[in-house]
């Protein structure tokens, strides 16, 4: 779900939990709904990821959330990407 969509969601009170996970070296964002958990992508429909922490929850903080929980169980900040 991009951007704008989950804004909307906010607004409206549908996201009741917010998820910082850590894969690698980067980090994404997963929304919990009442319909299950959605995960933050872009508009061409990838998955959102930030290489920092602070840059992740600056633009979760942007969306009007206050709360977010940070899952670092598979993060590894040395690992180095592959790029494709």
């Amino acid at each position: 779900m991009d951007e704008r969509m989950l804004r909307a969601m906010v607004a409206a009170g549908a996201i009741t939990n917010i998820n910082i996970i850590a894969s690698g070296a980067r980090f994404h964002i997963e929304a919990k709904t009442p319909n299950g958990p959605i995960t933050a992508e872009t508009r061409k429909g990838k998955v959102r990821t930030w290489a920092t922490l602070d840059a992740a929850a600056r633009w979760v903080r942007g969306l009007g959330i206050g709360n977010a929980q940070v899952s670092l169980a598979h993060w590894q900040p040395k690992q180095r990407e592959l790029s494709v």
